[in-house]
């Protein structure tokens, strides 16, 4: 006989993790599925390696431009085999503590290994190895959540057999001494100015007109300038035709501009793209939608069968570690307490490079599509700000981005922008104007006083249409 849970969960990462333990304090009987290592991609191949190898990356940075402070250094040695050992010690480190499968248990959650395929609408079958062989044990739920993510997407390029992704880059001892990178998205741009600054000679070819396409235009051409300033070679409107081996080495041929080219490097890496985790898992045979975005869900998270949600990447929504547990607590939410839950929200997200490049809400012309006339982009540069011209950090800027006044989108490019976007989603959650945000008081010196400064812009436009109210000397 089956064990009956009030939810089974398929997916330890970042959704599966934050919505077990939510569902957890609830008093709920919760069991989570995973087949392979406990904390998904974040962990393993995501946010903690990337973020990791950006530190050491920073780190050798700051020993080469330490002259422009007044301190004179020799020039960093980089040893990348000691960088790939770090990454792994902080991978390990948060798998032993937070991504622990026991701090699960003591939570009253059952951890369950092995591979899971739905069986109905309230039953998920689980498919494990032991010492007796191959075995089945069978899961009753009252709710089911699918959170089993993405995995890179590879396109057909003829001769592309043997390549890096973000999956298979952090299993080396160390990065190739050169590389070159397919796709020009967040992850290929992180991870190129990363790779650079630690010696190896990085080459982007972007499909697109742009790299980053989804961000503010004039950040991004910000942005492309630092990069290109550094020494990462980037080429836009580069469509790969072809990759072979040439003498030990790996030779790409694109179409850049309309003019065939060749790049040889020793080896090349794959960003084109994500695609969901949703096929084997027995959706379609219970009339549950699976299309090349992921599995079919309304704004509450639920599937056709309305006992089973998805959450996360595999839900084709943001694909963002935040927006899974965001949307994974949403969708217990719904499926646990009275009334209705929604995954819709406003969802900030970072790219980070140095400067770091974070968004909420519309971009310019998403908002003139969507709001017509009354659209207004207010912009400071960080030229401006006292804190940036101390740390000299000036390139960069706060982009906001109105409607009829409201604050519908922002973008910051800057150190730190990742921590200084949060106050203006708040905005945008909140449908406040500029004026709300200018009557919050800001500390200086910091960078988010160029929010302030910002606003503070919006608020004297105001003042001077209302100068006739002020009381003067008779």
């Amino acid at each position: 006989m089956a064990t009956r849970y009030d939810l089974v969960i398929v997916g330890m990462g970042s959704g599966g993790m934050v919505g077990a333990e939510f569902a957890a304090t609830l008093g709920l009987r919760v069991a989570i599925v995973e087949r392979a290592r406990v904390g998904g991609d974040c962990l393993w191949t995501g946010c903690v390696p990337s973020k990791a190898l950006i530190a050491s990356a920073r780190a050798a940075q700051h020993v080469r431009d330490a002259h422009r402070f007044g301190i004179t250094v020799p020039a960093p040695i980089v040893d990348r085999r000691a960088v790939w050992q770090r990454v792994r010690a902080v991978q390990a480190a948060i798998a032993a503590t937070d991504d622990d499968p026991e701090r699960y248990r003591a939570m009253g959650i059952d951890v369950v290994l092995g591979h899971a395929r739905v069986s109905g609408a309230n039953q998920v079958e689980i498919t494990s190895t032991d010492a007796a062989g191959l075995t089945t044990t069978a899961l009753d739920a009252r709710v089911i959540l699918l959170c089993t993510g993405s995995r890179p997407a590879i396109p057909a390029i003829e001769g592309l057999t043997a390549y890096l992704t973000s999956e298979t880059i952090w299993e080396l001892d160390e990065p190739p001494a050169s590389l070159v990178m397919i796709g020009g998205g967040p992850v290929s741009i992180e991870l190129a100015q990363a790779l650079n600054r630690l010696g190896v000679d990085v080459t982007v070819l972007q499909r697109g007109p742009t790299i980053l396409a989804k961000e503010e235009p004039p950040l991004v051409r910000l942005l492309h300038e630092r990069l290109t300033s550094e020494g990462v070679d980037i080429h836009t409107d580069a469509d790969v035709t072809s990759v072979s081996t040439v003498g030990g080495r790996t030779a790409v041929d694109a179409v850049v501009t309309g003019v065939p080219r060749t790049f040889t490097a020793d080896g090349v890496f794959v960003a084109t793209g994500r695609v969901a985790n949703a096929d084997d898992l027995g959706l379609e045979a219970l009339g549950i939608g699976v299309d090349e975005g992921g599995i079919e869900v309304d704004d509450r998270g639920r599937t056709a069968v309305r006992s089973i949600y998805a959450a996360g990447d595999v839900a084709g929504r943001l694909l963002f570690a935040h927006s899974a547990g965001y949307e994974a607590v949403r969708v217990v939410r719904d499926a646990f307490f009275p009334g209705k839950g929604t995954v819709n929200d406003v969802i900030p997200w970072c790219t980070f490079t140095d400067p770091e490049l974070a968004h909420v809400g519309l971009t310019v012309a998403e908002a003139e599509e969507r709001h017509g006339d009354g659209v207004d982009m207010w912009r400071v540069d960080l030229q401006h700000s006292d804190r940036a011209r101390a740390d000299g950090s000036t390139l960069g800027a706060v982009c906001v981005v109105t409607a009829k006044g409201k604050v519908v989108g922002a973008h910051v490019l800057a150190p730190s922008a990742g921590e200084m976007i949060h106050e203006l989603a708040l905005a945008i959650r909140h449908d406040l104007k500029l004026d709300d945000v200018a009557a919050l008081v800001h500390v200086y010196p910091t960078l988010s006083t160029a929010i302030g400064q910002l606003a503070a812009e919006s608020a004297f436009e105001r003042a001077k249409k209302l100068r006739w109210l002020v009381r003067r000397d008779r």
